[in-house]
């Protein structure tokens, strides 16, 4: 009966075809998406996004603390849509790369000249038994979704006494820093309201250090140790059990292998990093690796297996931080190769692995992380790695107005050039030229 509905749907709408198809209204689809916009014919660009909502993620951690409203990171995505493009207000179910096709919830095709795939990345709370049924109940929370966030503030201002725990997934995670963020805001709010000699903070991560880029391990730390937070290494939270109030975690050994051994802790106050996943229609598809993100060359960003295609944002398997500010980067690379693919030429220019985490340690001081997979990658000549009240001033204030007004519009490329000038400087102030 299925097969024969999705025929008539087929039938009474012939497939729609675009010149560029962008699956994902996300940072990274509607980057794109203006990008291109403003290069083709109008009508060219096609935006496959079902969200009436578009969030401003990386305020999350800001609304959990009080210190941004859900409200400012909030816009309707009709009013994000490049001029010049078409939305359609649905998603994908399936893809059929070898028809350059796509196929929406109800049976309708779309098929493309080339298409670039931003699907992001999933929560999957689902994967930790119980979880779901856990943030619905009291002192259960994340900042990592938007119906949770402002509820973590409001545990955060009732909560007297007990275990304080925030959890770091074993497996692929949006936005790495949120969890200990989370952590370190709640402990400056418990100060405030005189009631942190009450709390036992915990955080627990399934990684075997407090932070995966070395060097900021040690300016962490200290922060831990200076607001006598409780780091326990090598912890997967696998179970949540609200009559008990009870978290579960797995041991991990020293390779980061499930170990037989399990702790439990009660808790008060459980801030839960969920691991993350590619959206299912794209881990069903021709395009996934074995770890079901989109397979992509991790310099060119182009798809391993069909040449018109390439992708952008968390929805790939390149090794860089599941970042907005890695978004940046990949628009730039993305920009270049995908229209030299469009004028038959080979794409060459090579994604940097650029990554970014504004580390909130306070209600007003960062340490402004930045970094690829071979160390930092840092675009000022301050000292980065030591908390600042400027980097909390441009995590709160200009990083939202980049996103807005320049990441999202296509024209925000990333920090790279001001990078190169920054040490240009730098270089001669230490030479005594300036």
């Amino acid at each position: 009966m299925k097969k024969v509905t999705n025929q008539l749907v087929k039938q009474q709408f012939p497939a729609k075809h675009f010149k560029l198809l962008v699956v994902g209204g996300g940072a990274g689809g509607l980057g794109a998406a203006s990008k291109f916009a403003r290069k083709l014919p109008r009508g060219s660009v096609g935006i496959i996004e079902p969200h009436e909502d578009h969030y401003y993620q990386p305020g999350f951690t800001l609304v959990g603390g009080g210190l941004m409203s859900l409200k400012e990171t909030t816009r309707k995505q009709e009013k994000l849509i490049p001029s010049g493009a078409k939305w359609i207000r649905n998603e994908v179910v399936l893809f059929t790369p070898t028809q350059n096709m796509v196929t929406l919830d109800g049976g309708e095709d779309i098929s493309y000249d080339y298409m670039v795939v931003a699907m992001g990345a999933h929560l999957r709370f689902d994967k930790i038994k119980g979880a779901l049924e856990a943030l619905e109940t009291p002192g259960v929370c994340s900042n990592y979704s938007p119906f949770h966030v402002e509820k973590h503030y409001r545990e955060v201002m009732n909560f007297q006494g007990g275990n304080a725990i925030y959890t770091y997934p074993n497996g692929p995670i949006k936005c790495a820093g949120a969890p200990q963020k989370a952590c370190y805001i709640t402990d400056s709010i418990l100060r405030q309201r005189e009631v942190r000699e009450n709390a036992h903070m915990i955080y627990a991560t399934s990684l075997d250090k407090i932070f995966g880029v070395e060097n900021y391990v040690k300016p962490l730390e200290k922060v831990a140790q200076e607001k006598d937070i409780d780091v326990r290494t090598r912890r997967n939270l696998i179970e949540i059990d609200t009559s008990k109030n009870s978290a579960t975690f797995q041991l991990l050994d020293e390779d980061g292998a499930a170990t037989e051994e399990t702790e439990k802790i009660e808790y008060s106050l459980l801030h839960i990093g969920p691991p993350c996943s590619a959206p299912k229609a794209l881990r069903k598809s021709p395009f996934a690796d074995k770890s079901g993100f989109m397979d992509v060359d991790d310099g060119t960003l182009q798809s391993n297996r069909f040449p018109n295609v390439f992708g952008v944002g968390d929805c790939m398997n390149t090794p860089n931080a599941k970042t907005a500010a890695s978004v940046s980067s990949h628009l730039k690379t993305l920009d270049r190769n995908l229209t030299l693919a469009m004028l038959g030429r080979k794409p060459y220019f090579k994604y940097d692995g650029y990554a970014s985490c504004p580390l909130v340690v306070s209600k007003n001081r960062v340490i402004l992380a930045e970094f690829n997979s071979n160390g930092t990658l840092e675009t000022t000549p301050l000292n980065q790695k030591k908390p600042a009240y400027w980097a909390f001033l441009m995590k709160k204030y200009l990083m939202p107005a980049l996103y807005w007004n320049g990441l999202i519009r296509g024209y925000w490329n990333g920090p790279a050039t001001i990078r190169k000038f920054s040490r240009l400087v730098d270089s001669k102030n230490r030479k005594g030229i300036l």
